[in-house]
């Protein structure tokens, strides 16, 4: 006997057993299909629902004198007003007012606290009539804003107004710059160091506010 066994040949899959299982595990397949169908069902409304969202506004008109209208040749002790309005939009309430100011080509005027600007903010139940002097006001007026160095206003904005604003509601605002009273002494012509004289500043007010408190409402 040879020392060496010869091996069995393999069997190939018979072709006919094959189709067989197949055709067995497809039908496996549809009647586990079949146990999971069910009836559905669905509901809805044959009316469209209408829903939309509101629109968060604030407008800045002048009142007379306003932003546009510059200032100059201030003196310490100087008062200018400014007259301005705010319109809260139609569709939605605001709530709380804040002012900053930005200075394009920043002096004293507006980045020293003692030396510079200060603003004081006072509103109106009615339009404000500009005057020659302070403006006159047909109603109990309220100060917003005592006076602030514009120094902070710069730095970052202050609240000015707590509180809802109502759909086109209307503030009716009075903005006070004044140059503080500071001595100086020009000798010769020479102004000293740190001057407050012969400055320029280029403001732009921003009135903020946020959108009114959300709410949850059944009807």
């Amino acid at each position: 006997m040879s020392a060496f066994t010869s091996a069995r040949p393999s069997r190939r899959p018979n072709p006919r057993m094959l189709a067989a299982c197949a055709v067995a595990a497809a039908g496996l397949a549809i009647t586990g299909g079949g146990v999971y169908a069910a009836l559905n069902a669905t509901a809805f409304n044959t009316a469209p629902q209408a829903a939309s969202s509101g629109t968060l506004s604030l407008t800045m008109a002048s009142n007379g004198t306003g932003f546009s209208q510059g200032i100059s040749n201030l003196a310490p002790g100087d008062t200018v007003n400014r007259y301005i309005s705010l319109t809260q939009g139609d569709t939605m309430d605001g709530k709380d007012i804040t002012l900053g100011v930005a200075d394009g080509t920043p002096t004293l005027l507006t980045t020293s606290a003692t030396k510079g600007l200060h603003v004081t903010v006072t509103s109106c139940p009615t339009a404000w009539t500009p005057g020659t002097g302070a403006g006159t006001c047909s109603g109990a007026t309220t100060v917003l804003l005592a006076s602030t160095p514009l120094s902070t206003l710069t730095a970052a904005p202050v609240s000015v107004k707590s509180g809802v604003n109502a759909a086109s509601s209307v503030l009716n605002l009075q903005i006070s710059l004044a140059l503080p009273d500071q001595t100086e002494t020009v000798t010769n012509g020479v102004a000293p160091a740190g001057t407050i004289q012969g400055l320029s500043s280029a403001l732009t007010w921003t009135f903020g506010e946020t959108q009114r408190t959300a709410t949850v409402t059944g009807s």
